[in-house]
């Protein structure tokens, strides 16, 4: 078996990761609806307690750690609805993960849209 594909500054999601991951991306799945999100902010211990979040995901929750998440098996459009609760969309997320300014992050992506397509 070859040792996995590694993207240097990245944590993929492949099956491991989804598994470790389940508890996490159910809760944050549940953020869809708006009496969950109610819930959640009413008390955040017994809401990770009743979806099983294991001590690092809990962790990573109390301190809005994305990158921690995103190593505790998070999965990015999940954690996208946990963002929401904080007023934060997908570009903090990955301005969060590759360590830059959300500033930053939207010109670089505007900047690869712009390059010439390559056929």
């Amino acid at each position: 078996m070859s040792p996995p594909h590694t993207i240097p500054g990245t944590t993929p999601f492949d099956g491991t990761m989804a598994q470790r991951g389940y508890a996490l991306n159910k809760m944050c799945f549940s953020f869809n609806s708006a009496a969950n999100r109610e819930t959640f902010r009413k008390d955040e211990e017994a809401y990770m307690r009743a979806y099983g979040l294991n001590h690092s995901q809990a962790e990573a929750i109390r301190k809005r750690d994305v990158l921690g998440l995103l190593a505790a098996g998070g999965n990015v459009y999940y954690l996208a609805k946990f963002a929401g609760i904080l007023g934060l969309d997908v570009q903090d997320l990955g301005a969060a993960q590759t360590g830059m300014t959300k500033e930053a992050f939207k010109a670089r992506l505007v900047a690869q849209n712009a390059q010439p397509e390559t056929m």
